[in-house]
């Protein structure tokens, strides 16, 4: 009679498996790992909401602008509004646009493979006649380099999905800190819950971008589509950015011959669930544009934990990056647990054997990440 229970597993990263089966998270439950989730996600959820907002303005009034000098004003140029921006006192949307191209980089996905789509590209083709109209010189461009404008019209498209994406992303994180005000969670396994119940919620949302040119509605992303929250922006986001990511500049040598880049993206790990958080800070590195945004709203809790550390706010940044590195992976449990082909407290044995080399795919992925180091703080 073959065994009834499942044998443990092999894998380097096997305690991982167990946690995870066992209802735990990616990262231990402890008092000062809430805080800290909690915390750095209130503040990432401000963050995101602005990025957001920023993204679909831009999807929806800069596409096909060449030199959108004024992209990141969200249509409120004025005097004060350029002296802040060049003083720098405002959000770092620059980070917002790094990710939007690695996910448009990287690809993968319907949403990807509709952007090569006949439909997509005479969708384009009608709009572009009525934006062109007036303008023979971009008409000349247009006739020269016929795939040109069509690209810059995908880049709109990420634009858009990842708006859209990030803007249930901040209202999850935001309703997140208030029901921790409230009592309501109180725990890691809580968050990863709450997470996961606001991505089920929002699955099926559908995603779709439609441009007006002189009072006309253009689709360029049509909801008939089917393109959706989960599926077509929430797994191509973790995989370009908490994943694979692109290697920052200063890092890492370009140079083909070095050898210092993998030859295949598929192999990427530049990632949020990789990155060094000590590099933070420097010149070249995108997510400390991020972390720069955050430090701005950071909840009064946290913010007092940083400043009773060792280097109190000398090392700041480093400290917002480790605590977001433990709320991504909160977040990276709640897509595994909501991507698994079975619930993970399942008691069948078929089912279990299934959910097991599910997880142990993901921990192939995990070994080189910092998974275990954000486990030792």
């Amino acid at each position: 009679m073959p065994s009834l229970t499942l044998a443990p597993s092999h894998h380097p990263l096997a305690a991982y498996i167990e946690r995870l089966e066992s209802g735990q998270a990616l990262l231990q439950d402890s008092p000062q790992n809430v805080v800290e989730v909690v915390g750095i996600l209130k503040s990432y959820g401000v963050v995101l909401d602005a990025y957001s907002h920023n993204l679909i303005y831009i999807a929806e009034h800069q596409f096909l602008v060449l030199f959108p000098f004024f992209k990141y004003f969200n249509g409120q140029v004025s005097w004060r509004q350029l002296l802040k921006h060049w003083w720098h006192d405002r959000i770092n949307f620059e980070y917002a646009e790094y990710c939007m191209k690695a996910m448009m980089w990287h690809g993968g996905g319907p949403l990807d493979i509709y952007l090569d789509s006949p439909e997509f590209k005479a969708s384009v083709a009608k709009m572009l006649t009525a934006k062109l109209k007036h303008n023979p010189l971009i008409q000349g461009l247009n006739r020269l380099f016929p795939e040109f404008l069509p690209e810059q019209m995908r880049m709109m498209a990420y634009y858009s999905a990842l708006g859209q994406f990030w803007r249930v992303m901040a209202d999850i994180f935001l309703s997140l800190s208030d029901r921790y005000d409230e009592g309501e969670i109180q725990s890691i396994p809580d968050i990863v819950q709450h997470i996961l119940d606001g991505l089920v919620k929002d699955a099926a949302k559908p995603i779709s971008y439609y441009v007006q040119v002189e009072g006309q509605t253009y689709p360029i992303l049509p909801s008939e589509a089917g393109l959706t929250f989960l599926m077509d922006t929430a797994v191509p986001y973790v995989e370009a950015v908490f994943f694979r990511g692109t290697p920052f500049m200063g890092t890492v040598s370009y140079n083909a011959q070095a050898y210092q880049i993998p030859y295949d993206q598929g192999q990427f790990t530049y990632g949020a669930l990789y990155a060094d958080p000590l590099p933070i800070g420097g010149a070249g590195i995108p997510p400390t544009l991020l972390m720069q945004d955050m430090r701005h709203y950071l909840p009064d809790y946290l913010h007092r934990i940083y400043q009773q550390s060792l280097r109190q706010e000398e090392d700041l940044l480093v400290q917002i990056c480790e605590s977001f590195q433990k709320s991504m992976f909160c977040v990276t449990t709640a897509a595994i647990k909501g991507l698994a082909p079975y619930p993970l407290d399942s008691q069948g044995l078929a089912e279990r054997q299934a959910n097991r080399a599910y997880l142990e795919k993901w921990m192939d992925r995990f070994l080189t990440s910092r998974l275990a180091m954000v486990n030792r703080a």
